[in-house]
C-alpha cells in the first residue's frame, strides 16, 4: 500500500509565496520543495524548518507527527533561519486585515502551548503574556475547551506571572540605583583623603568584542532581541526561554560588539540570561514532579490557579 501523503505548505525564506505539496516523508518533501521554489541543484541540499519558530525538521518522526498543512521554509545551502522571514513577519503583508489576522494566530497558537502543558506559562516573553491576557475570556475559553471561569482564572495566573516579573525588575534597578551611589560615596571620600594624583598620559582601552583584524564581529540574533537587550532593564526578564538560550549561545565578542558595549558588561548579561533559565526551568520541573505525584492526575487543575488580576 502506498505510503500516505501528508499536505504541507512550502516557500523560501525570503519570499510571500507559498506552495502546497503532498508527501510522505521528508526527502520527498525536500525534493517537491526544490522543484516547486525552482532551488537551483547547485544549492542543494535544503534545509527544512517550522515557518513558525524556525525548529529545523530532520527527523522522520517527528515529520509524521507534524498535523496536515504545517508551513515549512525551505533554506538554500549557507541560508540562515531568520525570525523576520517567518510567518509571524508582516514585511509582505500591505492590508490591515492580513496584519490582525497574524496576531488572532499567534494567540491561538500560544493558548494551544497552555492547553498541552500549563507549566509553559513559566517559559513565555512578557509581550506572549500580555497577548493571552488581552485576548477576550470567552475566546481563550473555546479555543482552550474549558469553561470562561477557568480561562479568567488563567488570565488572572498569567498577569500575576507577569506583575512578578516587574516587581523583580524593579528591585533590581534599585539595588543597582544603591550600589552605584555607594560607588560614587567612596570615590568622593577617596578624592578627598588622597593627594591628586599626576594625570595619565595613557588612554584606557575598552574592548569592543571587535576581532583582531579590527572586523566587528557579526551575531546571529535578531534585531527584535538586540533591541529588548539595550533598551530593558533586566531585559533576561521579558524574554521567553528560547530567546535566552541564543542569547547565552552567542559568542561574547560578537554580542558585546552588536550591542555596543564592553565584554564584561556582556558577560554579565549572559550570566543573568543564564540564571534566569535556570530557574524557569527549575520552576517546571517542580510543577512536573508535583503533577507525577499528584493523585492520577495528568494536568494541573485549572481550578487551582490563584486570582489576583491586576487593573490596568
Amino acid at each position: 500500500m502506498a505510503a500516505r501523503l501528508k499536505r504541507c505548505v512550502v516557500r523560501r525564506r525570503d519570499g510571500p509565496e507559498q506552495h502546497g505539496v503532498g508527501a510522505s516523508c521528508l526527502r520527498e518533501l525536500r525534493d517537491k520543495a526544490c522543484g516547486v521554489l525552482a532551488i537551483d541543484k547547485a544549492r542543494e541540499p535544503i534545509t527544512l524548518v517550522l515557518a513558525e519558530d524556525g525548529t529545523i525538521v530532520d527527523d522522520e518522526d517527528y515529520f509524521l507527527c507534524l498535523p496536515a498543512n504545517t508551513k515549512f521554509v525551505a533554506l538554500a545551502k549557507d541560508e540562515k533561519w531568520s525570525g523576520k522571514s517567518s510567518d509571524s513577519g508582516t514585511s509582505w503583508l500591505s492590508e490591515a486585515a492580513d496584519e490582525v489576522d497574524s496576531a488572532a494566530e499567534k494567540w491561538k497558537q500560544l493558548a494551544r502551548q497552555l492547553k498541552g502543558d500549563l507549566s509553559n506559562i513559566i517559559l513565555m516573553s512578557e509581550e506572549d503574556l500580555q497577548v493571552l491576557i488581552d485576548v477576550p475570556p470567552s475566546d481563550l475559553a473555546a479555543e482552550l475547551a474549558q469553561s470562561e471561569s477557568k480561562a479568567r482564572v488563567l488570565q488572572d495566573t498569567l498577569q500575576q506571572v507577569l506583575d512578578r516579573r516587574e516587581e523583580e525588575r524593579q528591585s533590581r534597578q534599585l539595588l543597582e540605583l544603591y550600589l552605584e551611589a555607594l560607588k560614587t560615596e567612596d570615590s568622593v571620600l577617596s578624592k578627598v583623603a588622597e593627594p591628586q594624583a599626576a594625570p595619565r598620559k595613557e588612554m584606557d582601552v575598552v574592548d569592543t568584542g571587535t576581532s583582531s583584524t579590527g572586523t566587528p564581529a557579526k551575531t546571529a540574533l535578531s534585531e527584535q532581541i538586540l533591541a529588548a537587550l539595550r533598551e530593558k532593564p533586566a531585559p533576561e526578564l521579558c524574554l521567553d526561554s528560547q530567546d535566552l538560550e541564543l542569547v547565552l549561545k552567542e559568542d561574547r565578542a560578537a554580542l558585546a560588539s552588536a550591542l555596543g558595549w564592553d565584554k564584561q558588561k556582556a558577560a554579565a548579561l549572559q550570566a543573568a540570561c543564564d540564571q534566569e533559565l535556570s530557574k524557569r526551568l527549575q520552576q517546571v520541573q517542580a510543577l512536573h514532579s508535583l503533577r507525577s505525584t499528584s493523585k492520577g492526575k495528568k494536568t494541573l487543575p485549572w481550578g487551582d490557579w490563584p486570582s489576583s488580576k491586576r487593573k490596568k
